[in-house]
């Protein structure tokens, strides 16, 4: 096929992607500042628009979910990466914390990846909206002065809830951040504290998640180019540096400003794109 032939053939795609590429790049804005802000990834917000991006480009409906899940977690490398440097300047960050559950996080992590391989693009949507319904319940609803514990609870408990973190994070392209703010605040921590150490848990998830996405989706048959597995560097491309430059926002604003209107405006998207996921399964 000539370039032109391509291009004639693509053509009218692109002009329908561009709403989507716009969206991208302010969801990726968004990703940034609530990185900073709340500790988590962005993923909550990217993988619902990526998913929408990758189904009017007419990729492989059942490998969509797949790619938008591993796109997203290639964004939130550097995104946590950025977030995580802005907090640990403000010496918030509990490294402590971070080492007894670093190898618990990406062992869950690598477990999540391999399930990843099996699971079909239906039963992730499933996942991520029940999981973000939950979510937002909790935000809207929960009691931010209730603890289970005075203190972090016993190794074996940290341990497997930390495990928890990384297998549902990686499979729902999350930073896990939602996850360990709730743990850390149950286990007798400060919000800001949890924050700001939920961070770095996106740095552990991230990194070893776009790998084992990588991995799990190479040879795959029906992938867009430029994409190596489960991540399409376009997507990544496109939302990273909106999302690098707005992350230093989020974790200046988190130090400043009480949260409570920002966490119910989140809870209010989730339980939105919830929704969305929820109708796409009928």
């Amino acid at each position: 096929m000539t370039g032109p032939e391509m291009f004639s053939q693509y053509y009218p795609l692109m002009i329908e992607a561009v709403p989507f590429v716009l969206a991208l790049l302010v969801a990726g804005l968004v990703a940034g500042v609530i990185s900073g802000l709340f500790g988590v990834g962005g993923g909550a917000v990217i993988v619902p628009v990526l998913y929408q991006f990758f189904v009017v480009l007419k990729i492989d409906p059942a490998i969509v979910m797949q790619l938008a899940v591993g796109t997203s977690l290639g964004i939130i490398v550097p995104t946590s990466l950025r977030s995580f440097r802005a907090h640990l300047a403000h010496n918030a960050v509990d490294v402590s914390y971070l080492r007894k559950v670093a190898l618990w996080v990406v062992l869950g992590v690598l477990a999540g990846s391999l399930v990843a391989t099996v699971v079909s693009g239906r039963q992730l949507r499933a996942l991520f909206a029940v999981v973000a319904f939950l979510m937002a319940l909790n935000l809207l609803f929960g009691r931010r002065d209730f603890q289970l514990w005075a203190h972090l609870p016993p190794a074996p408990v940290l341990q497997f809830v930390a495990a928890l973190i990384g297998f549902f994070s990686v499979l729902m392209g999350i930073g896990g951040g939602v996850f360990n703010n709730i743990f850390m605040t149950l286990s007798g921590r400060s919000i800001h504290r949890a924050v700001a150490t939920s961070s770095g848990v996106g740095v552990l998830i991230s990194i070893p998640g776009v790998i084992g996405f990588v991995w799990a989706g190479y040879g795959q048959p029906t992938l867009p180019d430029w994409s190596p597995g489960f991540v399409s560097l376009p997507g990544v491309l496109l939302v990273i540096p909106a999302s690098i430059f707005a992350a230093p926002i989020g974790a200046g604003l988190a130090h400043r400003l009480s949260k409570k209107l920002l966490q119910k405006s989140f809870a209010v998207f989730l339980m939105i794109v919830s929704i969305r996921f929820f109708v796409s399964l009928l």
